[in-house]
């Protein structure tokens, strides 16, 4: 490991575990280039990278200071020679051919003109009535009245969030969660209450401990092969939850971006508790990012309404022509396809990784798209992930995801973003040797 990424990853473990708290004026360039017998440059370069990371910032003429609580970013200086970090779909064969002709006949159907101007925020008629087709496969027969059409879940979230919960209110979520809800939740100022999880997900006793002592507004799972932890919530969990959500009076938002993965997941907790429950699926994951495009299936009609005046407030709309052309992809079963390719690559490069990897290692679903990697005794996440960058490889460590508690000595990998199987395979096999030698000391930062 470089010096200056040994002093980037020994100060960030330190920041994220409390060590360094916020506020704590880090040492002066100098005098710690001087103590370490290192260049100045070295330092700051190190200081540099925490400042782009989010965890330092700098006061002019009063040094650099340890940032408040902040999600962290994944160091991306230096080009990589394979990205583990970025969480997307491998590219189903022909997609870019599928997009270029679903748009031309998009364009050519007799009403395509509207697809190049503005249109509901929540959708049109015919992107809803999509929208709950689509859905309803796995929720359950949905009205269209129900169905909000937003850009990307980011935006659908960010939108509900603030519809359910205001300032300082409580939104409970599993100890390990979605880095982008967190991201959401420090930027509405929401309370977070990290659950207790195990292998199977979210454990409803300790929700049911929550409710029974400081009930949360609202509960965020992503209960279909988890962000990061790869778990899935059985259905009787999920039963469970639901009984205590309704119990105590909690909304639930079910975040089921990997929904349409497999190919007979457990039933969505919307469908059991479908008044309570609002639904967030989108189709980055089981089609394409390019399809910045979420449905949300509200609990009722007015919920929707709802929900569309925060849509229209952050976003005005979703693109006419991603939201057409998905309308499309669902009525003629290109959308169908997609998601399938995707699960039989997904399947192929798990079966790679299990082959690779150290047995037992890592958790992961067959169909998904990324898996959650136990690291070795004496590596700690940021150590592990910074000496995975030297080797040129992305990863993403456990802090990234931490709601609450100590975060595990893990990182998540995506095995998407590598464009074909050969290079994951290097990839897969570079990380197999790096697991296999004994962890990088960092520095010492006094």
């Amino acid at each position: 490991m470089s010096k200056y990424r040994s002093i980037v990853a020994r100060l960030a473990e330190e920041i994220r575990s409390g060590k360094l708290s916020p506020g704590t004026r880090l040492p002066p360039q100098r005098q710690l280039a001087a103590q370490l017998g290192v260049d100045l440059t070295t330092v700051t370069r190190a200081y540099t990278e925490l400042k782009r990371m989010g965890l330092v910032e700098g006061r002019t003429g009063s040094g650099s200071f340890v940032r408040g609580a902040s999600v962290p970013s994944v160091p991306m200086g230096d080009p990589v020679a394979f990205d583990l970090g970025m969480n997307v779909p491998p590219r189903p064969p022909g997609l870019g051919d599928r997009v270029a002709q679903g748009l031309a006949a998009l364009l050519a159907a007799p009403d395509g003109a509207a697809s190049l101007g503005y249109q509901p925020s929540g959708g049109t008629a015919a992107d809803r009535a999509a929208g709950a087709s689509w859905l309803g496969r796995r929720v359950g027969p949905i009205a269209a009245d129900r169905v909000a059409v937003a850009a990307g879940a980011q935006s659908a979230l960010f939108a509900l969030l603030g519809l359910l919960l205001g300032r300082g209110d409580t939104l409970a979520c599993t100890g390990l969660t979605y880095a982008g809800m967190l991201a959401i939740a420090g930027h509405l100022g929401l309370r977070l209450a990290g659950l207790a999880e195990d292998g199977d997900g979210l454990d409803p006793q300790a929700f049911e401990a929550l409710c029974r002592t400081a009930p949360p507004r609202a509960l965020y799972l992503v209960p279909t092969i988890a962000n990061p932890t790869t778990a899935t919530l059985p259905p009787e969990r999920r039963r469970a939850i639901a009984a205590i959500a309704r119990r105590h009076g909690v909304a639930i938002v079910e975040d089921d971006a990997y929904g349409a993965l497999p190919e007979a997941p457990p039933p969505p907790i919307a469908a059991l508790a479908p008044e309570i429950a609002w639904h967030v699926a989108s189709l980055s994951k089981c089609a394409t990012p390019a399809l910045r495009l979420a449905y949300v299936a509200a609990p009722d009609a007015a919920a929707a309404l709802r929900l569309t005046a925060g849509l229209r407030a952050t976003s005005l709309m979703a693109s006419p022509l991603t939201a057409g052309l998905a309308t499309r992809w669902i009525g003629d079963g290109t959308l169908d396809a997609l998601t399938a390719a995707i699960r039989a690559e997904n399947r192929a490069r798990q079966r790679l990784a299990a082959s690779l990897l150290p047995a037992g290692a890592a958790a992961a679903h067959p169909d998904g798209n990324h898996l959650w990697l136990s690291l070795p005794e004496g590596w700690t996440a940021a150590a592990f992930t910074a000496a995975a960058r030297e080797s040129g490889l992305l990863v993403v460590p456990a802090e990234i995801f931490a709601a609450a508690g100590a975060p595990p000595r893990a990182v998540r990998l995506s095995l998407g973003g590598v464009p074909d199987r050969a290079g994951l395979e290097r990839a897969l096999a570079l990380l197999a040797g790096l697991l296999s030698r004994p962890a990088i000391a960092a520095p010492a930062i006094v």
